[in-house]
């Protein structure tokens, strides 16, 4: 049993096939999916999905790549959205420098409206009793420093991780979580592994982020949560272990985190 805990189920990668993607995980063992929101009309559609299919759960937020489009009554509509039993979490939130805009002048306003909006889901969060699906690329001291204003009423995930054992830990000393996606299959991924080789159990959890980053074999192909299975089978290759033993340790965490069954 594996849960693919970050998929973008709702994305029209998937309108011609979705039914088939998810029967495909269910045979790769992958029992549960949860469906990552990144928009208003994206967590919607993750809701639609989650109360359609008793195997999908879901997330409503605001990705940081996607703030200057959010409307100003944003978290109001997540507030509602967020009311849906099968909401699990709110995400994905947080922080891109990564992806900024190419004029100059614009650039300190997106990062302050960034850095705003992340702060008024994660009190949303905090609200709602619920943990956080946290996004971070290229803005790790600024990420931290918000979310330390939430420690002890907030926990978060670093979905897609991949930094180092020690970044890892600072992360884990703070409350928080981390999870590994096909990234762990690459050859040239040599800091993620080290860092999947040395957390303990209860510290990570296993996703694909589909359909992006689709395991080796098929990088560079459409990724989808059946993936789940290889990204564990890598891990437990790496570790020495069984699958079987990821499987575990990954589910139980999971279950714990998201406190499926609202």
């Amino acid at each position: 049993m594996l849960i693919d805990t970050h998929a973008h189920l709702d994305y029209t990668d998937y309108d011609p096939d979705r039914a088939e993607v998810i029967a495909r995980a269910t045979e790769a063992g992958v029992t549960e999916i949860i469906s990552i929101g990144t928009r208003l009309d994206s967590s919607t559609r993750a809701v639609e999905l989650a109360e359609n299919f008793p195997n999908i759960w879901a997330t409503v937020g605001i990705h940081p790549g996607e703030v200057d489009l959010a409307p100003e009554d944003a978290v109001e509509w997540l507030r509602a959205l967020a009311q849906s039993s099968r909401v699990v979490a709110i995400g994905e939130i947080g922080l891109d420098y990564h992806h900024l805009p190419t004029d100059p002048a614009k650039v300190a306003a997106n990062k302050k409206r960034q850095a705003a909006l992340f702060g008024a889901q994660l009190e949303l969060t905090a609200e709602l009793g619920l943990n956080a699906v946290i996004h971070q690329r290229d803005s790790w001291e600024d990420t931290l420093r918000i979310l330390a204003d939430f420690t002890g009423k907030v926990r978060g995930v670093f979905h897609c991780f991949g930094g180092t054992v020690e970044q890892a830990r600072e992360v884990l000393a703070l409350g928080h979580l981390v999870s590994f996606t096909g990234i762990v299959t690459f050859k040239n991924a040599r800091q993620v592994q080290e860092t999947a080789r040395a957390l303990e159990p209860g510290e990570f959890m296993v996703e694909t982020d589909c359909p992006y980053l689709a395991p080796v074999p098929d990088r560079g192909k459409r990724c989808e949560p059946a993936h789940t299975r290889r990204v564990a089978e890598q891990i437990a290759q790496l570790r020495g272990t069984r699958l079987e033993e990821i499987a575990a340790w990954t589910t139980e965490t999971a279950r714990g985190f998201f406190g499926f069954k609202r």
